[in-house]
């Protein structure tokens, strides 16, 4: 069994958010044909927790602990004409944990989860994989459209330097994964003569089990769930507290929206005091509000490839409300409603005066996940990838 370097902005435990769900079943699916070494970042994790969640996939472990601040991340990047994405995961700890790691094991071949953390492997002379996941520096161009005075520069920057260290890194890959097609095409479309290939997200459906026991909460319920400090998943959930709930409401006064995740920003949090908005902040398990929701809604108007937040109320048997841009790159085939943002109450309206529809919906939205999106199957792909060119 060969060895293989595994880095990751995140530590892949415990599998609580999108990226850390794709990175934990990358590990786990790669530690079948390698012997692992991970070095990764923690922030509020407890270290001992993540060891324990990782020792089954790894040979070795290196975690540092990530404290930098934006401002700092900012500052830093100015100064040296970086990206403040690099400048915020730049850690001579981290660092010499790699050279560490590349001096003692025998390495053969890394896996660099996320662009942050390619610069770690410069030296490295063997074969790289490199997981970007998204592509980011579209996200930042899209924010840089609707901000204004130095947050408009800011955001312009870093689209822009963003992309050539990402098409750069690209370049000398073996490799350049991406969660879906459409964001892999848009990317090859930047990044001329790179190698770039889609490997999907999937989902544990055995864990999203529709049987679970459901939350208590008020019915009727529409739920959201997410990253609740995350700048998209915040501009999604006050839109639709504040223009879309308002309509259900007419039609049904007990309708109840439910904002699930943990780290609610002050704008969330703020959304609770209007009539039918919960806001939960972190839970112990998102699948109880899920078995609960009467409507699961994905309302993003910024969103970047395969949004697992679907693939889980899908996987619950749930019927899903979500956006053009929340749908992008998931194989429904008819199996949730896709409504822009003036059509998604009268698409939550039809679902809930319909709950055989509704209930029929979320039934086929399950089947079409398990025959679609096992994990086992969207990464089965990834075993070819790894092995170097001839």
């Amino acid at each position: 069994m060969r060895d293989l370097l595994f880095l990751a902005h995140r530590a892949p435990f415990p599998p609580d958010r999108g990226d850390k769900i794709r990175s934990y079943h990358l590990l786990r699916h790669l530690a079948q044909r390698w012997r692992v070494h991970l070095a990764a970042f923690i922030e509020g994790e407890d270290e001992t927790v993540v060891r324990e969640g990782l020792a089954p996939f790894t040979a070795g472990v290196a975690l540092v602990r990530r404290t930098k601040g934006r401002v700092r991340a900012a500052l830093e990047a100015i100064a040296t004409g970086r990206p403040v994405s690099l400048a915020a995961f730049d850690s001579p700890a981290l660092q010499r944990a790699v050279d560490d790691a590349i001096a003692a094991q025998d390495i053969t071949t890394a896996f660099v989860f996320s662009s942050q953390m390619a610069h770690y492997v410069d030296a490295f002379s063997g074969p790289i994989v490199m997981d970007f996941v998204d592509m980011d520096s579209a996200k930042f161009a899209a924010y840089a459209d609707t901000a204004r005075g130095p947050m408009r520069w800011m955001m312009r920057r870093e689209a822009r330097l963003l992309l050539a260290h990402d098409a750069g890194v690209a370049r000398r890959a073996e490799a350049s994964l991406f969660v879906s097609e459409a964001e892999a095409a848009l990317f090859r479309s930047r990044a001329v003569g790179a190698r770039i290939h889609a490997v999907e997200n999937g989902i544990d459906t055995d864990r999203y089990d529709p049987a679970i026991p459901a939350e208590n909460a008020p019915h009727p319920l529409i739920v959201f769930t997410g990253q609740m400090d995350y700048r998209p998943n915040i501009d999604a959930v006050a839109a639709f507290a504040q223009n879309v709930l308002p309509v259900i409401r007419i039609g049904h006064p007990g309708a109840h929206f439910a904002i699930v995740g943990r780290e609610p920003a002050p704008a969330v949090r703020a959304l609770a005091a209007q009539d039918g908005v919960i806001v939960t902040g972190e839970v112990p398990d998102v699948r109880p509000w899920l078995a609960a929701a009467d409507v699961v809604v994905a309302p993003l108007t910024l969103a970047r490839g395969v949004q697992n937040k679907v693939l889980e109320a899908m996987a619950m048997a749930r019927p899903v409300v979500a956006s053009p841009q929340a749908a992008e790159g998931i194989d429904h085939d008819g199996t949730i409603r896709v409504a822009e943002a003036r059509g998604q109450a009268r698409a939550v309206l039809d679902l809930l005066a319909d709950p055989d529809t509704a209930a029929a919906l979320g039934k086929a939205a399950r089947a079409q996940v398990i025959a679609r999106y096992g994990w086992d199957a969207r990464l089965a792909p990834l075993d070819a990838l790894m092995e170097p060119a001839p």
